[in-house]
Order: structure tokens, then C-alpha cells, then sequence
């Protein structure tokens, strides 16, 4: 790990929300691992991915308070004394949040602002990088998608997505509560929720391959990009540590554009074996499918020095390693 990181993170105070799924796990493992003082909140929610197995590598070097961010009353004293707020807890399902979107509301929104109020009054000079999304894009105008495009959401969870986002920046210019949001895009890799599709398709697909079934291409024309996760984890310690951030949105990105049939065959060639299944898209969600998507990072690149270095091909192989070795542990 970057000599920097050692030295910006070594004895400091760090709070994890989400902590205990899929990116804040994989992130909590690379700032113990930088000599940090980690502790963890997170809901343990059984839809929203928090897995207690996630930290068992560390679970002696951090510590984990199960609470919900909505929980204004203990947010107030979780936030006091923390250098660093990597504050990644949320909803991520765009199903779930047009079928509850109260839910999506609580949790993406109003809790966001319960969050960034219990720093203004107990902890006004924390740093926190906010994990934000591509989703409020919508259906691109241009690909590929820079931080200049138009926001216009598809769905309820990126309307409440969209409004974290931008209460983080009020906070930031009003109040001096330094922040950053890195707009994040289909994120994969190990410790992500595989039982379902809630936090990503390739999760599911993943699940199924491994247990030998089927698994299901919707359309399969659709084209992505990917980031695996040890690069969105390298994406946050660099917004955490670097001035110039601060107040700025960045798109992350992935190495490389693929579509989702050329995907599914990259994923089977990983798994050395087993096959797919092209349908059309399903009609509830065709509602809210944004079509081609694929962002434009040449700015966190200029800025911060960031660039996606995991290709499709090897964190496919090494996502599948390690779900041949934990799947019990996930399902």
C-alpha cells in the first residue's frame, strides 16, 4: 500500500457507516492494514448486506457497533473523536426503492442529513469522502459520462442517492465540513452481496454459476463499465488524504467498456465452466434501465492521480477464488 496512506492513516481515528458490507469491509481490511484506529457501524439489516464474516480476518483490530444511521441520538456520539468518516451506509436496491420508497428515503436521505448535523455539532472537523453514485445520471446523453452531465434519475433511489450527495456539499460549503463524493459504478469483487441481485447482478450471477446453475443475461447489449473493488477502495484513501479534494465530485470508472453478454462470457471463461441464458428484459424493469452506460474519470485522474488497474478478466478469477472458498458464508 502507498507509503502516503501509512502516514496519513497510521494511530488516526476512522468510522466506517456500512462497515459491514461490501466496499466498507474491503475498506476497514486496507486501513487496519495502514496501522488505523477502525470502528465500524452498521445496521446488520439482513436486505442490505452487512455480513458479520466480512471483518472476521480483523475483527480484533476494529470495532463494530451495530446501530442504524437513522438512530440520530447514537450517531451524535459515534461521530465524536473520528479524524476520517467513510460514510458508505445506504440502500441499494433500485427495486426495493420503488416498491418501499419510504425505506430509501430514511436511510439515503434523512439519515444523510442526520449524519452530516451530528458532525457540524460534535466533530465539525472530521474528513469524510461519501460514497455516491452513477445511477442519478439516468439514460446518458453522451457517453462517456463526465461530472458535467445532467442529473435526472430513473428511479426513487437515485433521487434520494442524488440529495445525500448534495447535502454533503452544503455541508461542506456552509458549514466547513470537508467532503468528498465519488460517484460510484458497478463496483464488484469479494464480500459483496452474492444471495441476491440487491446490491449488483453480478453478484447473483455469481451465486448461480457457482452452485453450477444458469444464470440469466437480461438483453445482453447493454454496455458497462467495472470497477473491482481494490481500486474503489484506492479511490476513497485518496479523496480521504488529498486537500484538493475536498468539495469535489468525482466519477469513478473501470478499465475497460464491456457488454453484458461478452460479460456473462468472461465471467463463465473466469469459472473455467457453466452457462447463461439471454432474455429480454424484464417489463418492470425496463422502466427504469438507463440503456448504455460508462463513465468519463479523466478528472479524479488529473486531480488525485486515479485510474482503475484491476482488467474484467482478473477480478472475475479472483472475486470466484474467494466465493469457492467463503460461499457458505454467503448465502
Amino acid at each position: 500500500m502507498n507509503l502516503d496512506f501509512h502516514r496519513k492513516f497510521e494511530g488516526k481515528s476512522v468510522l466506517i457507516t456500512g462497515g459491514l458490507g461490501f466496499i466498507g469491509s474491503n475498506l476497514a481490511m486496507a486501513l487496519v492494514d495502514l496501522g488505523a484506529e477502525v470502528t465500524i457501524v452498521d445496521s446488520l439489516i439482513p436486505e442490505y448486506g452487512g455480513n458479520l464474516f466480512n471483518v472476521k480476518e480483523i475483527q480484533n483490530n476494529v470495532k463494530v457497533n451495530i446501530s442504524d444511521v437513522r438512530d440520530e441520538h447514537s450517531m451524535k456520539y459515534l461521530v465524536k473523536d473520528h479524524q476520517y468518516l467513510f460514510n458508505l451506509a445506504g440502500q441499494t436496491s433500485h427495486m426495493d426503492s420503488m416498491h418501499d420508497p419510504y425505506t430509501d428515503l430514511d436511510i439515503n436521505c434523512k439519515a444523510q442529513l442526520s449524519i452530516l448535523e451530528a458532525c457540524r455539532h460534535n466533530n465539525s472537523g472530521i474528513r469524510i469522502v461519501f460514497a455516491s453514485t452513477r445511477q442519478f445520471y439516468g439514460k446518458p446523453d453522451y457517453l462517456p459520462v463526465d461530472e458535467e452531465h445532467l442529473l435526472r434519475p430513473v428511479d426513487v433511489n437515485g433521487i434520494n442517492k442524488m440529495a445525500g450527495e448534495w447535502y454533503h456539499h452544503v455541508y461542506n460549503n456552509v458549514y466547513g465540513i470537508k467532503s468528498t463524493s465519488l460517484r460510484l459504478t458497478n463496483t464488484y469483487g469479494p464480500r459483496m452481496r452474492i444471495k441476491d441481485a440487491r446490491q449488483t447482478f453480478i453478484g447473483i450471477w455469481i451465486r448461480l454459476i457457482l452452485e453450477g446453475k444458469d444464470f440469466e443475461v437480461w438483453g445482453g447489449e447493454q454496455l458497462r463499465d467495472f470497477t473491482y473493488i481494490d481500486d474503489a477502495v484506492t479511490a476513497f484513501l485518496i479523496a480521504a488524504t488529498h486537500d484538493e479534494a475536498v468539495g469535489r465530485t468525482y466519477n469513478l470508472g473501470g478499465s475497460e467498456v464491456i457488454n453484458l453478454k461478452d460479460l456473462a462470457n468472461a465471467l463463465v471463461a473466469a469459472n473455467k465452466g457453466g452457462d447463461f441464458v439471454l432474455r429480454d428484459y424484464p417489463e418492470e424493469r425496463k422502466k427504469i434501465d438507463i440503456g448504455d452506460y460508462y463513465s468519463e474519470y479523466s478528472l479524479i485522474k488529473k486531480e488525485l492521480g486515479w485510474i482503475p488497474k484491476i482488467d474484467i478478466q482478473s477480478g472475475l478469477e479472483s472475486t470466484l477464488e474467494f466465493y469457492r472458498r467463503n460461499f457458505d458464508n454467503f448465502i
